[in-house]
């Protein structure tokens, strides 16, 4: 059976943290959508079509990866991309509470729609695009928190 995810975010900007989310997810899925969101309501540090370009050069390796960016509601985009399962990671208790109110939100909005939460390796269990914006805020290096393939994009700050 053919599965297809997606793996929706901010991305601002992608961290080691999501691409190891994505390297599990790629041991499950046939094929994942990354999905960059363009939402209003953050105040992002890079423009939404730096993260996708971002998310591009980070997956570029990935061959069941492809990166889109959306503006509307998470279940639809989905049943745009015939997407089903939606994935979600997990760093700490503290994201557990959020990211379960928001799978239920989801699958009240469509009852078709699984989310699949999965944990960073120990090592990245840290890392938040939050941590890494902070830390360039002063010029601080960030090159293990971040893939190698964006470290020049990051030095525009």
């Amino acid at each position: 059976m053919y599965t297809k995810a997606i793996y929706p975010g901010t991305f601002d900007p992608v961290t080691n943290g999501h691409v190891d989310i994505i390297k599990r997810a790629c041991k499950i899925f046939d094929k994942i959508i990354v999905a960059v969101a363009d939402n209003k309501d953050k105040n992002t540090m890079f423009s939404l079509e730096k993260r996708v370009e971002m998310m591009k050069k980070a997956t570029k390796d990935f061959p069941k990866i492809e990166v889109k960016s959306f503006s509307s509601l998470l279940v639809d985009f989905a049943k745009k991309e015939e997407a089903k399962i939606i994935i979600r990671g997990l760093r700490a208790v503290s994201d557990f509470e959020y990211e379960l109110q928001m799978g239920y939100a989801n699958k009240s909005l469509d009852n078709e729609i699984d989310t699949i939460y999965l944990m960073p390796n120990l090592d990245n269990a840290f890392i938040s695009s939050s941590v890494v914006r902070s830390i360039l805020k002063y010029n601080g290096d960030v090159s293990h928190l971040v893939p190698k393939e964006i470290l020049e994009d990051l030095k525009c700050i």
